[in-house]
């Protein structure tokens, strides 16, 4: 059992950067497969990028400007957001997974209750 707490989210002009963070409770969380997914109003729940080991994958619409990582001895997943457009608007969620299947949500079988990230034009 794994529990997701998300944190970091806000108000931001476009250009602007946010750092998201994910803590986790639970044990072997280095084991997992941790993911970030958005979702804006209106809009299903779309993947953002995934990190398990030293392999990261991301969405194409943030490749260059978002950056994923984890502290194992933390717990803890993070997400960097550089440059950050209105079209990113949406409740970030953070995610774990045992299995090997990276970009569709329902393989997920944890999720933190998400955190809302707001770009203004």
């Amino acid at each position: 059992q794994v529990q997701l707490v998300e944190s970091g989210g806000g108000f931001v002009q476009a250009g602007g950067s946010l750092r998201l963070s994910c803590a986790a409770s639970g044990r072997s969380f280095s084991t997992y497969r941790m993911g970030w997914f958005r979702q804006a109003p209106g809009k299903e729940r779309e993947f953002v990028a995934s990190t398990k080991w030293s392999i990261v994958d991301y969405v194409d619409s943030v490749k260059g400007r978002f950056t994923i990582s984890r502290d194992n001895a933390k717990n803890t997943l993070y997400l960097q957001m550089n440059n950050l457009k209105p079209e990113d608007t949406a409740v970030y969620y953070c995610a774990a997974t045992m299995g090997n299947v990276n970009r569709a949500a329902r393989f997920y079988d944890y999720w933190g209750q998400g955190t809302q990230v707001t770009v203004s034009s």
